[in-house]
């Protein structure tokens, strides 16, 4: 189609009238839409900003809390050098008590601050959602006025108008429509990419406030366990340090009586220790998140160390009550607490778990049990808290481990508690394995 001069300079101003109403008509919805959404905006942002804030003073409340720690941990590795006295003793108990408070404190503010993220989340993910409807709305109309203007050949539109502006003015917005249902589809994936994001990240800090709250009751049982523990030493020694130094020489004796029968006991279950049944050093990982070794397995007879003499297993570091968590996939297949038959001879509060590897193991003097027998556990889960229940002359992890053919709960009779039975983990002595060959590379915390 050729148009002639005139009607192209009338077609142009007819076009640039109609563009001159079409932008005020856009200027006055811009303008009404922002009149909308800013208080809509400020209000989400202060809300945001005001979260933001709580979020930030709960990290500040957190990090003095961790320096208030640093100075009881300090002080209980001070009063673990020095010489066993009552005054020790109770000074210990006090120190953990305010500890653990602390670390209940700790607990609860990071509680408090998941949670505030946890809105400020929920609030994204809302303001996403309604933009992505408000998006869905336009790009619906979008198609709408596309099919509305295609129901209608080109011809027949072109034969019905006598302006014929109007026609490509209805072809411009037509343009202008397709590209703009384009943009608001790309936006779409845009924002609904960010939607699944903070979901994500949503149910990331959902689940990192169920440990929190379950770690939080964890430490709440251990105080009231701590409390118990500081009555108890004061009611047997009547606060008197030549009752607790008599209570210490009857206690190591009974121990060193127990340890003695225990290994009569164990050297005579016959086990034949195939090497080639055993996994390769470094199949498991830490029990603890900070690894210090206080006293090692057995003595060095060969290339490596064996049960021949010495101690049964590796004892870590841990003044206070830390988190243990399993050494690799396996069965816990039993729990108890020697202290109820015969304080202070064994493991005291003891866990057992069978490995999927051929290896077995079992942490003692624990302060609490979170596992039950027959629970399955991953590589990595909290199954208990360190302690100072057992035989101990101060807390701390004590790890045996052996080949799991040849170890198995049983219960003995015990001569240095007599009448008394023990349940524990017993194996023959030459079943038992040096934990560190199967922990990774020992490098000692500070």
């Amino acid at each position: 189609m050729k148009l002639y001069p005139a009607y192209k300079k009338l077609l142009n101003r007819a076009r640039a009238l109609d563009s001159y109403q079409s932008l005020k008509l856009w200027l006055v919805v811009i303008f009404l839409g922002i009149l909308l959404f800013i208080p809509a905006f400020f209000s989400y942002a202060q809300t945001a900003q005001e979260l933001q804030n709580k979020i930030s003073q709960k990290d500040s409340d957190i990090t003095k809390l961790e320096e208030e720690i640093k100075i009881y941990q300090a002080e209980l590795t001070n009063i673990g050098q020095q010489k066993n006295s009552l005054s020790k003793s109770i000074q210990e108990l006090d120190l953990t008590r305010k500890k653990l408070v602390a670390d209940i404190s700790i607990t609860q503010k990071k509680i408090d601050k998941t949670n505030f993220k946890i809105q400020d989340l929920s609030s994204d993910i809302g303001n996403k959602q309604n933009s992505i409807a408000n998006g869905v709305d336009s790009i619906s109309a979008g198609i709408r006025n596309t099919n509305e203007f295609e129901q209608g050949s080109l011809l027949e539109t072109l034969l019905s108008e006598n302006d014929f502006s109007v026609i490509w003015n209805d072809i411009d917005n037509i343009a202008t429509v397709r590209e703009k249902i384009i943009e608001d589809v790309n936006k779409l994936k845009l924002i609904k990419g960010e939607l699944e994001d903070t979901r994500a990240e949503t149910i990331d800090a959902k689940n990192e406030l169920v440990l929190l709250k379950s770690k939080l009751s964890d430490q709440q049982k251990i105080v009231i366990q701590n409390t118990n523990e500081k009555n108890k030493l004061l009611k047997e020694t009547k606060n008197n340090e030549a009752n607790y130094q008599k209570l210490l020489k009857e206690q190591i004796a009974k121990k060193l009586a127990f340890e003695k029968e225990l290994r009569d006991y164990e050297a005579q279950l016959q086990f034949i220790l195939d090497p080639s049944k055993l996994p390769s050093a470094g199949v498991l990982s830490w029990p603890l998140d900070k690894v210090f070794v206080t006293q090692e397995f057995g003595a060095k007879t060969g290339p490596h160390r064996t049960y021949t003499s010495g101690h049964s297993g590796t004892d870590f570091r841990a003044r206070t009550p830390l988190p243990i968590y399993s050494m690799a996939e396996g069965i816990v297949k039993g729990v108890g607490d020697t202290d109820t038959s015969c304080s202070g001879v064994s493991f005291g509060k003891w866990i057992f778990i069978e490995y999927n590897n051929g290896l077995s193991s079992t942490f003692g003097h624990l302060s609490l049990i979170r596992v039950r027998e027959g629970q399955k556990v991953s590589r990595g889960e909290v199954v208990g808290y360190t302690g100072g229940t057992g035989r101990v002359t101060g807390p701390h992890l004590h790890v045996s481990l052996y080949a799991s053919g040849a170890v198995q709960i049983s219960t003995v009779p015990s001569i240095s508690c007599p009448g008394k039975i023990l349940k524990q983990p017993i194996a023959a002595i030459n079943a038992y394995l040096d934990p560190m060959y199967y922990l990774p590379p020992y490098i000692p915390s500070p």
